[in-house]
């Protein structure tokens, strides 16, 4: 690891500012990815910014009857929050199958946010990388890709987007709530806050330099049959292959009156396709959910380790669709 300067924020402004005019500089919340990623070389912040004591750890009722959730709430306290598991259960579960207790009690709800790809390739340096050297190439197209992109990648890159919380916030409609250097404030959409990776991989969100998440806020409860299915390689401490959250009104007969659904595991962002969920809608039966899986999987292409993605998607959806029309 590369020495770095430490400094202790007293305010989110006096944070914002203090990375947004030191080239290098990095907020630190919980560490879980940063720490990792220093140590390997893959970050190498010069000056690290510590925002743990700002009153970001607060989850707070709105105006509105939605949460505003603190950049800093940890995953733990969050999922284990009873408005969050009464009214938001798809985030709860969503967190309680990422990583392991322990991790969950550091991580932060802005450190989620801002995951970085699990990809192979990134994390070794001795690897040509175009999210951590641009112009250096992939080295996952041609190589060994099996938990890689299979719609929204690019030609200069086909990582995934590794969060389990993203996902929900996605199905729930999230907004990030942010503080810029010179004081204004931002309220960013989910579907918003991540980039797809076209030609500058290296940029995965809309952040300016030295923005700083303060809080995500989750509109009123919508209710529903609320399901995240995850699948992985082994039952815990591992990262989608592919997940699914679902927010389904089903009336008594099974018929589907509404639903929301976001994927993870398929492209660097919460993957939603508004066509598929209205084809849940307007459909009916087996029929209907083949056209919802047809819509999420439009122009999917696989990459010879990762070609298993493209029916996999299909059966999850099937599978997570049977469940919540159950009568």
């Amino acid at each position: 690891m590369k020495e770095f300067t430490f400094q202790r924020a007293a305010s989110p402004g006096e944070a914002a500012s203090a990375v947004a005019n030191r080239p290098g500089a990095k907020f630190i919340g919980g560490g879980t990815n940063l720490l990792d990623l220093a140590k390997l070389e893959v970050e190498t912040p010069t000056h690290v910014v510590d925002v743990n004591r700002l009153g970001l750890d607060k989850i707070e009722d709105t105006a509105d009857g939605g949460l505003r959730i603190g950049a800093s709430v940890r995953n733990s306290d969050l999922a284990a929050d009873m408005r969050v598991r009464r009214d938001y259960a798809v985030l709860s579960r969503a967190l309680l199958s990422g990583a392991t207790g322990q991790l969950r009690n550091k991580a932060t709800t802005a450190g989620n946010l801002l995951q970085r790809t699990r990809c192979y390739y990134f994390y070794d340096v001795t690897k040509p990388c175009n999210k951590r050297e641009p112009g250096s190439g992939c080295s996952a197209i041609g190589g060994f890709n099996r938990i890689h992109a299979i719609v929204g990648a690019s030609d200069h890159c086909i990582a995934t987007n590794p969060s389990d919380m993203c996902v929900a916030m996605r199905a729930l409609d999230a907004k990030v709530e942010t503080l810029q250097a010179d004081g204004g404030t931002r309220a960013i959409p989910m579907e918003d806050f991540h980039r797809l990776p076209g030609s500058t991989p290296e940029i995965e969100t809309v952040l300016k330099p030295g923005e700083l998440i303060t809080a995500v806020t989750l509109p009123k409860p919508v209710g529903g049959t609320q399901i995240y299915r995850k699948v992985r390689d082994r039952a815990s401490y591992a990262f989608a292959l592919v997940s699914v959250a679902a927010i389904v009104h089903a009336d008594p007969g099974g018929r589907i009156r509404q639903a929301r659904l976001a994927f993870g595991g398929l492209a660097l962002k919460p993957w939603r396709v508004p066509e598929a969920e209205a084809a849940l809608v307007d459909g009916g039966g087996a029929a209907a959910v083949e056209t919802a899986a047809d819509e999420v999987l439009r122009g999917a292409r696989g990459f010879g380790s990762n070609d298993f993605k493209i029916p996999l998607t299909r059966r999850t959806l099937r599978s997570v669709v049977a469940d919540v029309t159950k009568a």
